[in-house]
C-alpha cells in the first residue's frame, strides 16, 4: 500500500495539534523519510480553551503560543514539509457551522492537490474528529475533475477506542501499516513535545500506552510494529 503512496501528495487533516501524531505519527515519518512523500498537515483548530467553561483565547494565549511552538518541534522530528494551522474552537466544532470547515478542507485542497486524504475515523468520541471527517468528505465528492483517488482514516488513542462499543461506527481497520523502532520513537518523541497533551500510562497518549498500541496493531498482522487504519475510498 505505502508504495501507492511513494512520491504521492498526502494531506492530513486533523482537528488538534497532536491529532497528526496519535495515530499515524510513525507512518508520516516512513512516508517522508523513505517514500518520498510530500506531506502537508492541516490542523484545524486551537487545541486548548475547551478547558475553561467558556471559551476565552485571551486567557489561554500564553498556552496557545506554546501550543503552536510544540507544533513546530514534533514536525521537525517527524520530517513533514508542510503545515497549515487554524483556530477553530476546541471541542467546539459543532458551534460553528459545518460549511466553514468544509471551506477550510476546500480551500487547502485546492492549493496543495494532494492525491490522497488522511483524517480522523468517522465514529471517534471526539465531536471535532468526527466533524473533521464529515467536511473532508464534504470536501472530496467524487466528481468528475476531483483529483483526491484515496481517503484513508486513523484511530486517534483518547478519541477513538473511547466510543461505545456499541456504537455501529466503532473502528474496524482495514488497513495495517507496519513501521520501525525508529518510527515509532520519532512518534513518541514528538508528542512528547506537547507540554499540555502528554501523559503518564495508563492514559493512551503515554509513551508506554503508544508503544504497546504499536505492538497489538503489528501482533495483529505478523509484525513487530504498526498502526492502523480504514480505508474509505480508493479510485485507482
Amino acid at each position: 500500500m505505502l508504495e501507492l503512496l511513494k512520491n504521492k501528495k498526502v494531506l492530513v487533516a486533523v482537528a488538534h495539534p497532536d491529532d497528526e501524531l496519535l495515530g499515524i505519527g510513525g507512518t508520516l515519518n516512513k512516508l517522508a523519510t523513505e517514500y518520498n512523500s510530500h506531506i502537508h498537515v492541516v490542523i484545524l483548530g486551537e487545541g486548548i480553551t475547551s478547558r475553561d467553561d467558556k471559551r476565552d483565547t485571551q486567557n489561554r494565549s500564553g498556552e496557545l503560543t506554546t501550543h503552536n511552538k510544540n507544533i513546530l518541534e514534533a514536525q521537525k522530528i517527524i520530517g513533514y514539509q508542510s503545515l497549515s494551522t487554524y483556530d477553530f474552537p476546541d471541542n467546539r466544532f459543532d458551534s460553528v457551522d459545518l460549511l466553514d470547515v468544509v471551506k477550510v478542507i476546500e480551500k487547502e485542497k485546492a492549493a496543495f492537490q494532494p492525491d490522497v486524504i488522511i483524517t480522523h475515523h468517522h465514529g471517534d468520541l471526539n465531536v471535532d474528529h468526527r466533524i473533521t471527517f464529515q467536511a473532508v468528505l464534504t470536501a472530496t465528492r467524487p466528481m468528475e475533475l476531483e483529483k483526491v483517488s484515496g481517503i484513508i482514516t486513523f484511530e486517534t488513542p483518547s478519541g477513538t477506542e473511547w466510543q461505545s462499543t456499541a456504537d455501529s461506527r466503532i473502528f474496524r481497520p482495514n488497513l495495517y501499516l507496519s513501521i520501525s523502532e525508529e518510527q515509532l520513537k520519532a512518534k513518541i518523541a514528538a508528542m512528547e513535545c506537547y507540554e499540555y497533551e502528554k501523559r503518564a500510562f495508563p492514559h493512551p497518549r503515554s509513551p508506554k500506552a503508544l508503544r504497546l498500541l504499536a505492538e497489538y496493531r503489528g501482533m495483529t498482522i505478523g509484525k513487530p510494529l504498526a498502526e492502523a487504519f480504514q480505508i474509505v475510498r480508493w479510485i485507482d
